[in-house]
């Protein structure tokens, strides 16, 4: 009698092990198209950015540093009289100098961003900086306003090219409907830098201190859309 009663008990168990591996069996993936479209447009940029930095090099850090300092004060003073800037100080380093093993000496440095629409402004200021900062990068990028209303933009375009890419599969293989399985949305595009240079002697930094002639110019901004269709089988 003990033995019947765990047979169906035994049925059971063995059904159940099984479960797991028919449900980690893959989907079949009939039917199914995989592709991806593109929409594009050139925007005019619309921002200027500018990095510039302060570096010193001798035997005492201490020093060092406080001539980076007063010269880093000194050029924030000078951007907060200059209207419509943005500014943030950046990489504040201290840095040892060896020869063959041996210290020699420290460098210390700090950079400056600056950040603005009013390219005369900013180029403006640029030029007085640079009496006493290095220009590191100057190049134009598009706000994160404008950029987020084209993305907005393009996202509803790339979509309906991806819609009607398809409904031409679909017709071209025959299939009267088709149904989304998968879809994948993505936004590309950055700022244009216009120059980069590294650090120079002050002596080398006069003779520099023009600002750079520069130009806007455009960017193309792109959204891509991915995805996968499955297609009816009649």
């Amino acid at each position: 009698m003990t033995a019947k009663r765990c047979l169906p008990v035994l049925v059971l168990a063995a059904v159940l092990a099984a479960l797991p591996a028919l449900a980690h069996e893959p989907e079949p993936r009939f039917n199914r198209v995989t592709f991806s479209v593109t929409a594009t447009e050139d925007v005019a940029n619309d921002t200027l950015v500018a990095v510039l930095a302060v570096q010193r090099d001798g035997s005492s850090a201490r020093h060092l540093a406080a001539e980076v300092n007063e010269t880093m004060g000194w050029a924030l003073a000078k951007s907060r009289e200059a209207p419509g800037i943005e500014l943030q100080t950046l990489d504040y380093q201290t840095i040892p100098v060896y020869q063959k093993s041996t210290l020699t000496g420290w460098r210390v440095s700090q950079s400056l961003r600056l950040e603005s629409k009013d390219r005369a402004a900013l180029g403006d200021l640029i030029g007085v900086l640079q009496e006493r900062l290095n220009l590191q990068h100057v190049g134009y990028e598009v706000s994160r306003g404008l950029r987020e209303a084209v993305e907005e933009r393009l996202i509803g375009e790339a979509i309906a090219a991806f819609q009607a890419r398809a409904k031409r599969v679909a017709a071209d293989l025959q299939r009267r409907t088709w149904r989304l399985v998968q879809m994948d949305v993505s936004a590309g595009g950055g700022p244009v830098p216009i120059l980069r240079q590294r650090a120079m002697p002050m002596a080398m930094a006069e003779a520099a201190a023009a600002p750079p002639a520069i130009e806007a110019g455009t960017q193309t901004i792109t959204v891509g859309v991915s995805g996968e269709v499955e297609l009816s089988t009649d």
